[in-house]
């Protein structure tokens, strides 16, 4: 079987291995509804790393670190996998996935360089920003470009299972908004915590470039994929509002914003009433999430049809809350660091490629 016959195979549902459980939402949720939608991988996610890049504290941690230059389709996967996992993964698979990130999170500490106060990936007001502006982008990016506008009963039920994955992450689900004009109220009260360096800007146009997340493609294919990567780029900006786009620098007339939605939402819409396409672009883009996504795509049955809470799958499989895991690994990565002076070890690396992917960068567009 050729490559590109494999890329458009749907396999038959009776083939596919069923993952253990429905997770933590299940197919009722409105999360596999907005989660599950092909805009999500595509345009909800670049929203939520770009925004991101607003807070000084993480973006010191990201650059820090140089993959997002160096590996950027590894970041890319990575990330599109431990979300998908949140979403659609059974509950076991997502529990891992939930600790070891405690564990790579540890290393991700030292001082913000404007500022000079300390940071720290595991804070629970810095995982708490990256949960909001994840759930929120891929809500925004859904409505704009892909469903229609949630229903009031849809959305708060949403902003409530946004809390149950809350409790996956070191902050507190008592913090999540569940109204639409709670969030809005969020990033009201962060906008004076928000600031943007030459490396922040750096690594939005960076972000913006979907080019190097995606395959190399065929010298014949490179002019189509620069007008892809226009569309993706515009796409992004017009869902951010126009204070966080003055604050960034990065804008565009009112015309493009109205000028992109209709081809997205048109692009987004065959694609996501195609399954063989759908499963296609997921094989191309993240071919890490197959396993997940299929049985999603398909409605393959779980061995056990339930869903359960982030508290019962921690007491099946005796993992600690993520608040509470790995303590004696975190206070020596920060006497490391604070107290010698040292790089922090890179406890977790390897043991996360099994659940988010590997961090070995493949062949992307330049």
């Amino acid at each position: 079987m050729s490559k590109l016959t494999r890329l458009f195979t749907v396999p038959d549902a009776g083939d596919v291995e069923p993952l253990e459980d429905y997770g933590f939402f299940g197919p009722d949720s409105v999360t596999w509804k907005v989660w599950g939608h092909v805009a999500t991988p595509v345009l909800g996610l670049q929203r939520a790393v770009v925004v991101e890049e607003l807070d000084p504290a993480l973006i010191a941690a990201v650059d820090a670190t140089g993959a997002n230059y160096a590996r950027p389709a590894t970041r890319y996967d990575r990330t599109v996998r431990y979300f998908a996992t949140v979403a659609i993964g059974d509950s076991r698979t997502v529990s891992k996935a939930a600790d070891v990130l405690v564990k790579v999170h540890s290393k991700a500490i030292g001082t913000e360089p404007l500022s000079g106060n300390r940071y720290d990936a595991n804070d629970p007001q810095s995982q708490l920003w990256i949960l909001l502006t994840g759930w929120h982008s891929v809500l925004k990016v859904y409505e704009l470009y892909g469903g229609a506008r949630l229903t009031e009963a849809e959305e708060r039920r949403y902003w409530e299972e946004c809390s149950i994955a809350a409790e996956l992450q070191t902050c507190d689900a008592a913090d999540v908004p569940l109204t639409r004009d709670g969030i809005r109220a969020y990033f009201e009260e962060m906008r004076p915590h928000l600031a943007v360096s030459e490396a922040a800007i750096a690594m939005m146009d960076h972000l913006l470039n979907a080019k190097v997340i995606l395959p190399d493609p065929p010298f014949f294919l490179r002019p189509g994929l620069e007008v892809v990567n226009w569309f993706l780029r515009a796409g992004t900006i017009a869902t951010m509002p126009r204070w966080m786009r003055r604050l960034s620098g990065f804008d565009q007339p009112r015309a493009v914003d109205l000028f992109v939605r209709p081809f997205l939402r048109a692009a987004f819409g065959v694609v996501e009433h195609n399954p063989r396409l759908k499963l296609a672009l997921t094989r191309f883009l993240t071919p890490g999430i197959e396993p997940m996504v299929t049985p999603y795509l398909l409605g393959v049955t779980p061995e056990h049809p339930e869903v359960l809470t982030p508290a019962e799958a921690r007491e099946r499989y005796g993992f600690a809350k993520p608040s509470e895991a790995h303590l004696e690994l975190r206070a020596r990565q920060h006497d490391r660091v604070f107290g010698r002076g040292e790089a922090p070890s890179d406890d977790g690396l390897v043991e996360s490629q099994a659940l988010l992917g590997s961090l070995a960068q493949p062949t992307r567009a330049g």
